[in-house]
């Protein structure tokens, strides 16, 4: 764990190229990320996942994948999940609980099963951002719910089912992504609203949440810091880690996004020196994974920590 260094990148294809396989040895990243684009089959994402583990000698190295279900699903080659959005699952805990339970408890178990089969053990759930209208639609049904305690309760179930199954949890996107107004793989986002408001509403759902891991909004906060996105925010990473109290990983959004201002280079330093633990590059563009790797610092005591703890729920 000593050498590897502190990001997590996406690959091109369905299998490592030799360059990428070069690349894996060279920087060491602390994780690797699939897509739609990596998952043609379970027995061909199985391969190259196992290709990746053997590079590192590890059998628990982290990869991780983001299916969340309805139109987040990077398992589309494989299976549908169309109709099973958070905002169904969200519904559900409303009118029926005791349904909910059974509903949500099995869609985990399978999407763990699922993501055993091809070899992932992080998936970047539960979407702890709330519903809102007039927001953009990037979380719209991928939201639970506009109230935060359900939110922050279904959340708390999701975490808890992947942990059983020997899966690791990402809450996203901290603080809170739900009053933007613009997508931010395109634009930065802006939000106004005061620290109080925030707290009680936006902020909420994501206190005391048990995941391993937390992945950062590419949003402004500008009565907070007006100038940076959470991601290149001091101000905001003490928030997350002093009153919101996460004590866990923090890994950034993608940093391709365009709501990121300045240079590959100057985003991945920027991400490190406000205080995220790990940068995230989803891509697969080679010369950008190079300047992620080389500014990345290498694992230190605080994530090797971390990440031993994750390794002890992986079965």
């Amino acid at each position: 764990m000593n050498n590897r260094r502190s990001f997590i990148v996406g690959i091109k294809s369905i299998k490592l190229s030799d360059k990428e396989k070069n690349f894996l040895k060279k920087y060491k990243p602390w994780g690797v990320i699939l897509f739609t684009r990596n998952i043609k089959s379970i027995k061909q994402c199985s391969k190259l996942t196992a290709s990746i583990r053997k590079i590192f000698n590890d059998k628990k190295y982290p990869i991780l994948i983001d299916q969340e279900g309805g139109r987040v699903n990077r398992l589309k080659n494989i299976i549908s999940f169309d109709n099973l959005t958070s905002e169904f699952f969200g519904d559900k805990y409303v009118k029926n609980f005791k349904e909910f339970k059974f509903f949500f408890r099995l869609f985990i178990d399978k999407t763990s099963y699922l993501l055993k089969l091809i070899g992932a053990n992080i998936n970047t759930v539960p979407v702890l951002d709330l519903r809102r209208k007039g927001a953009s639609n990037i979380i719209g049904d991928r939201s639970f719910s506009k109230n935060p305690l359900i939110v922050s309760n279904i959340g708390d179930y999701c975490i808890k089912y992947f942990h059983e199954n020997g899966i690791g949890t990402t809450i996203k996107h901290i603080p809170g992504h739900g009053l933007a107004q613009v997508d931010s793989h395109f634009f930065t986002p802006t939000i106004n609203k005061k620290k109080n408001f925030l707290f009680k509403k936006d902020f909420f759902t994501f206190k005391n949440k048990k995941s391993f891991f937390a992945m950062t909004a590419h949003i402004i906060f500008n009565q907070i810091d007006n100038k940076n996105t959470v991601t290149h925010s001091k101000k905001m990473i003490q928030i997350i880690r002093n009153n919101i109290g996460y004590k866990n990983i923090l890994i950034s959004d993608d940093l391709s996004m365009k709501s990121l201002k300045g240079t590959l280079r100057e985003k991945t330093i920027k991400t490190f020196k406000a205080g995220c633990n790990l940068a995230l590059h989803c891509n697969g563009n080679f010369k950008e994974m190079q300047i992620v790797g080389e500014n990345s610092p290498l694992v230190n005591k605080f994530i090797s920590k971390k990440t031993s703890q994750f390794y002890k729920i992986l079965s």
